[in-house]
């Protein structure tokens, strides 16, 4: 089952800001995984095993459509791109590409102690500390991450890409999702697309 959380505030219409909308949900499912942090070496309650549970199963299988919508169908149209001010983005794609895989073992870490823990109830003291490092060190990598690309790389594309390039991005960003673009363009939907 996909996660959703609320309705989004942007649409296919803007394949940008459906990415930002997806770093609100990052940071909101990141501050989780921190509060649940502080408790983990005792037993949870139900609404922090709710928030650990929802958590995990959004950066198991929301996060890595997010990581792809931006490798394989964003990053690569920018760079496609012959513009100058396009230019101090791309410096930044292939750091941007590597905070991707240095974030993809901290995410294993994560999953493998959440799991334990609501398996067992609990961490151990050590295995609690290595559940708060992991998701500390995630935060200061994320933090800058989206910094950079909501501050440059986004508002660039959209301004820059092509009509084109920005229905090429929706269209594969919904096949990912397995979400039907005529249903997300219906007529009673239009008036709401800006």
């Amino acid at each position: 089952m996909p996660v959703q959380i609320g309705a989004p505030a942007h649409s296919f219409s803007d394949p940008t800001g459906l990415l930002s909308d997806c770093h609100r949900r990052i940071e909101m499912f990141l501050a989780s995984l921190d509060a649940v942090g502080k408790i983990i070496d005792r037993p949870l309650n139900d609404e922090a095993r709710r928030a650990l549970e929802s958590a995990l199963r959004y950066f198991r299988e929301a996060a890595p459509k997010h990581t792809s919508d931006e490798e394989e169908s964003l990053f690569p149209r920018l760079r496609q791109v012959h513009d100058i001010e396009i230019q101090s983005a791309l410096a930044k794609l292939d750091s941007l590409e590597q905070d991707h895989r240095g974030a993809a073992p901290l995410h294993a870490e994560i999953e493998e102690l959440g799991q334990r823990c609501l398996s067992a109830g609990s961490l151990s003291r050590s295995e609690s500390e290595a559940f708060r490092k992991a998701v500390a060190t995630l935060l200061a990598m994320y933090r800058q991450h989206i910094a950079v690309e909501d501050g440059l790389v986004f508002p660039l594309a959209a301004r820059l890409l092509s009509k084109t390039d920005k229905a090429g991005i929706a269209n594969e960003m919904a096949a990912r999702r397995k979400v039907s673009l005529v249903a997300e363009i219906s007529p009673a939907r239009m008036n709401t697309i800006r």
